[in-house]
This record gives structure tokens, C-alpha cells and sequence, in this order.
């Protein structure tokens, strides 16, 4: 089994800066890509960033230029540094892995860490 760990969210004001961290553990496994995906209350959950295993990036429009995504020193691990924050950045944030175990892909999902952004 794989879990995915997120952490790092909560209230900050408008220009603010938070920064999201994601570890995944278990045994037996390969990362390929792993990103960010965030939903706010009365909409689907989108996609915030992404990298790839070699460090690729991909960003929504609306958040390119404020957000930053990277790997981590741990193995496994990737940040969100996200800057001049803006009360539509308000959401649950969650952490994608897309990984193969004993040959075999799946996707994981974190539980979501709530991101609030007060104007």
C-alpha cells in the first residue's frame, strides 16, 4: 500500500505566501508524475500543477507566475510554494501520485489540506 501525506495549508491573507508539502510512503513502488489538484465547495477539482519524474512542470493559467512546484530532498516528496495568494486560491488542496507497484500502475490521492485565503 501507498499513502500520500499532505501538509502545510491554512489561513492566510490576501498577498500572503503558504507553501504545501506531499510525502508518499509504502513499499514496493515507482513514482512517475505526482501534482497538485485543488476543489473549491460547489466545484470540480482542478488541476493545480503537476511534475514529472524528470522535473517537468505544468501549471494552470491562473496560477502560473504565483505558484512554484518542485521535488523535494526526501525521496518521494514534492513542495507547492504558493505566493501572492488571492481569496479565489480558497479550496482543499490535493496531492496526485501516479506510480507503478510490482509492475502495475495506479493513481493515489492525499486526504487534502484546506487552503484559506482572506480578503
Amino acid at each position: 500500500q501507498v499513502q500520500l501525506v499532505e501538509s502545510g495549508g491554512g489561513l492566510v491573507q490576501h498577498g500572503g505566501s503558504l507553501r504545501l508539502s506531499c510525502a508518499a510512503s509504502g513499499t514496493a513502488f515507482i513514482i512517475n508524475d505526482m501534482g497538485w489538484y485543488r476543489q473549491a465547495p460547489g466545484k470540480q477539482r482542478e488541476l493545480v500543477a503537476t511534475i514529472s519524474s524528470g522535473s517537468n512542470t505544468n501549471y494552470a493559467d491562473s496560477v502560473k507566475g504565483r505558484f512554484t512546484i518542485s521535488r523535494g530532498n526526501a525521496k518521494n516528496t514534492i513542495h507547492l510554494q504558493m505566493n501572492s495568494l488571492k481569496p479565489e486560491d480558497t479550496a482543499v488542496y490535493y496531492c496526485k501520485a501516479q506510480l507503478r507497484r510490482l509492475g502495475t500502475p495506479y493513481t493515489y490521492w492525499g486526504q487534502g489540506t484546506q487552503v484559506t485565503v482572506s480578503s
